[in-house]
């Protein structure tokens, strides 16, 4: 049962992103992850609700819950969204991979945690990795797509790691992660639809079966299934080892962007792959590994 936890949510997570940038082109990105999630919502509320699981945070608990809805399910993915308009978005996800990091970094800032050795061993491979994967582009060939394609990855990736950080407050005051995300991922829902509102951004009906068909699959398996069996891995065998997800994810990701969207590698770009992810593997092999919650 643990293996299957365990490669269903390493494939659900890698295949997401290819989902994504099935979904850019004609409908804008506000509409598209605003698709996402009210979708995502209806689902999960409609589940908790059947079978009496459907609980309210407390008032004085609501503006984390709706900070978290504004970090993990609306800002962090209209960057994304847009990064994958200037990247392949096998990319996207090595530079989401870092989120350990980010999160490493931001709780030391929200609640004193000490950044180890170990830490900044894997920031320098994550880094050199980057460099090796994204340098040529844009110090070189001065790519301006390449390069705002990497810092919106790195903008969503901090909106993420920040969202982690409210979640962290937000479970231990003894809200449980199913009822703050089926509350977030409606404010979610709900905040993007004010901001298409307030941008006057067209709402474009889903344009093809295939954007259809990526609308569903992230919003069921990529926001519910994939977030619900992530879950019960942590239950399982502990956040630190199913954390090692997070560094298998980009291989499937880039695996799928190879196939599907041309991506080129060469030597370089391969061994920017691999720092990158060792990367990761530094940080979870020793100490206390922090758990990453995925939409």
């Amino acid at each position: 049962m643990n293996a299957a936890l365990f490669v269903s949510t390493v494939l659900i997570w890698g295949t997401t992103w290819i989902a994504i940038a099935l979904q850019v082109g004609p409908v804008p990105v506000l509409v598209s992850v605003f698709y996402r999630f009210a979708l995502a919502a209806l689902l999960l509320v409609a589940v908790l609700a059947a079978t009496g699981r459907l609980k309210r945070p407390p008032l004085r608990d609501q503006p984390f819950v709706l900070a978290q809805a504004l970090c993990l399910f609306s800002l962090n993915f209209i960057c994304f969204y847009s990064a994958a308009a200037y990247i392949p978005s096998g990319l996207v996800s090595i530079v989401f991979s870092l989120a350990t990091i980010y999160n490493a970094v931001n709780a030391r800032l929200f609640f004193g945690d000490r950044i180890t050795a170990r830490t900044l061993a894997a920031a320098l491979l994550g880094a050199s990795g980057l460099l090796l994967l994204f340098g040529e582009a844009v110090l070189v060939g001065m790519n301006v797509d390449t390069l705002k394609g990497v810092g919106l990855a790195a903008l969503g990736t901090l909106f993420f790691s920040l969202g982690n950080m409210v979640s962290r407050r937000n479970s231990a005051t003894g809200i449980a992660p199913v009822t703050a995300n089926a509350w977030g991922m409606t404010y979610g829902a709900l905040f993007l639809l004010v901001l298409i509102g307030l941008t006057r951004t067209p709402v474009v009906a889903p344009p093809s079966p295939t954007y259809l068909a990526a609308l569903v699959y992230l919003a069921a398996i990529g926001s519910v299934v994939g977030f619900t069996t992530y879950l019960m891995l942590v239950a399982r065998i502990g956040s630190s080892r199913a954390a090692y997800t997070t560094v298998l994810f980009p291989i499937v990701a880039l695996s799928l962007s190879t196939m599907f969207e041309g991506y080129q590698w060469d030597g370089t770009s391969v061994a920017g792959l691999v720092l990158t992810l060792f990367g990761n593997v530094v940080i979870f092999t020793g100490g206390k590994a922090r758990r990453i919650e995925q939409s």
